[in-house]
């Protein structure tokens, strides 16, 4: 049986995925009617990535006999002021995402819960992923500044950056 430590802390770990995944959708949204269909595309799809985050962890949390929980979430912000905006703010709240990941580390450290401590591994090394997926997608963005053509380049090369993500069983 799980700890219910690690039981409430996974069980906010699952809550802030799909917050990330709801707020993608917003994000994408936003780009898709705001001529950004590439942008759009790449952030349904990074939507979906969280929600298979988000499934991962109530699996573990069920097949280690705890009761994985869906609470309430709020509102994400759905305006914003240019694709730049749009994307620091991806990064700002992936860097959160790791925060928690890391805090969620902590809890698992402090109640000995080696199996859980090495499942983890995995989010850590997702979120040093994204951080630098992200990083690098504000690198070009700053590049070209508000330059037509080059955030038209911008927006079709995140075109072929989505990738549906791989079903969790």
């Amino acid at each position: 049986m799980i700890n219910l430590k690690v039981q409430s802390a996974l069980n906010d770990q699952i809550k802030k995925e799909e917050f990330s995944s709801r707020l993608y959708v917003a994000m994408a949204i936003w780009c898709e009617t705001k001529g950004y269909p590439g942008a759009a595309k790449f952030l349904f799809s990074h939507s979906e990535e969280e929600r298979m985050h988000m499934l991962k962890l109530v699996h573990y949390t069920n097949d280690r006999g705890g009761k994985a929980q869906l609470a309430h979430i709020e509102q994400p912000d759905d305006e914003f002021s240019s694709l730049l905006d749009v994307f620091e703010k991806v990064m700002e709240h992936e860097k959160y995402v790791t925060a928690s990941i890391n805090s969620l580390y902590e809890v698992t450290v402090h109640e000995k819960d080696y199996t859980t401590m090495n499942f983890l591994q995995w989010f850590i090394t997702e979120q040093v992923e994204e951080e630098s997926l992200f990083n690098n997608i504000l690198d070009k963005i700053k590049l070209v500044g508000t330059d037509k053509a080059g955030m038209f380049h911008i927006d079709k090369e995140l075109d072929g950056m989505a990738v549906a993500p791989a079903p969790i069983v």
